[in-house]
């Protein structure tokens, strides 16, 4: 009786410890995606603000309009410039946290009817040899997410003779995701879902850039030569998918147990965020001197980003395909949507 109180004792603190630390990843996660969602809404707010104190400075007869442009492009400039700077330190945090995770230091969390279960395991023998193993089942795991490929655009539902390069133009994609078992004694479906930043990059062909003309965003002819020209939105998406994972089941010491990513596994689903920033980098040379220069704004861009998304592979590679359900620009006479096609990798 005494050595069973003993075992007893170390399990619940074994549980007391994972609870602890699961409760505190879950928390740090949430608070560093509020904190991304909040800065870009209230430096989006003050510079809304900021920009009809200028308008108002116009109506007045303080500045002309041409004064006005460049105090408002001054201010977008500057806000662009704070949003990128707060979600680059957030995106650190974000990534220190999730590297706890794959290294262990954090563990995973299991949903199960509104209550978290956890798996442990104490193994303890008394004089007499007997072994204590105390088991449970996770049903919930979590992965750490990455992504890269080919990026473009449909228009009028091709991407033939696309304006933008075809190898150069990329996607990058990174986050969390916790992959939930559906059905208790079956492994076949899953629930997948998380937060990830998703970077979408274009190169436009023939010299040009792009550039907004009241609330059209066109190509346009670049007055010197380039060297390179690179357009980039980066968004903060919640992606899901129902997962079909072909993995068998395994039975150890009378139990059976439900394992993941060790076969052929297919994913659709979609996603859904918001758009953190755009960004467009170009590079030349004039006078044999080389110049760099970026220019961050909205260009018109969409706000808000949905699409569909699908993965097939094995184990944890797959190869991954998105389709962005929202045009790239908001009011363009052309639609264009934006499409990826790439590699994606989910390391548990």
């Amino acid at each position: 009786m005494r050595n069973f109180t003993f075992y007893l004792a170390v399990a619940l603190c074994a549980l007391a410890t994972k609870v602890h630390a699961q409760e505190t990843f879950e928390s740090k996660a949430k608070n560093i995606a509020e904190k991304i969602e909040k800065v870009t809404k209230d430096e989006k707010e003050a510079l809304k603000v900021a920009v009809e104190a200028v308008n108002v400075k116009v109506d007045k007869g303080e500045i002309n309009a041409q004064q006005a442009a460049a105090e408002k492009e001054a201010l977008a400039n500057a806000t662009a410039a704070k949003i990128e700077s707060e979600v680059n330190r957030l995106n650190d945090e974000l990534r220190t946290l999730v590297q706890d995770k794959v290294d262990g230091r954090i563990a995973a969390s299991d949903t199960t009817k509104g209550n978290h279960t956890y798996i442990f395991s104490i193994k303890r023998k008394d004089l007499k040899g007997k072994k204590y193993e105390f088991n449970g089942e996770r049903r919930t795991t979590s992965q750490f997410v990455f992504a890269i490929g080919l990026n473009n655009v449909v228009t009028d539902g091709s991407v033939e003779d696309s304006d933008f390069r075809y190898p150069g133009s990329r996607f990058y994609e990174w986050g969390l995701a916790y992959n939930t078992r559906i059905f208790k004694n079956d492994n076949l479906l899953h629930a997948k879902y998380g937060l990830s930043l998703m970077y979408n990059d274009l190169r436009p062909t023939n010299n040009r850039v792009f550039e907004k003309q009241g609330d059209q965003t066109v190509l346009v002819t670049s007055p010197v030569e380039l060297k390179n020209a690179r357009f980039r939105n980066v968004y903060l998406v919640a992606p899901v998918h129902l997962e079909f994972d072909f993995s068998k089941k395994e039975t150890k010491n009378d139990k059976t147990i439900f394992r993941t990513h060790n076969s052929f596994r297919l994913g659709v689903g979609g996603y859904a965020g918001l758009r953190i920033k755009s960004k467009q980098k170009t590079e030349y040379k004039l006078n044999d001197m080389e110049y760099e220069s970026k220019v961050k704004g909205d260009f018109n861009a969409s706000d808000f980003v949905y699409g569909l998304s699908t993965y097939i592979g094995y184990k944890q590679t797959s190869l991954y395909l998105k389709y962005d359900l929202n045009p790239l620009f908001q009011n363009n006479a052309v639609k264009q949507n934006n499409i990826s096609l790439g590699v994606r990798f989910d390391f548990n």
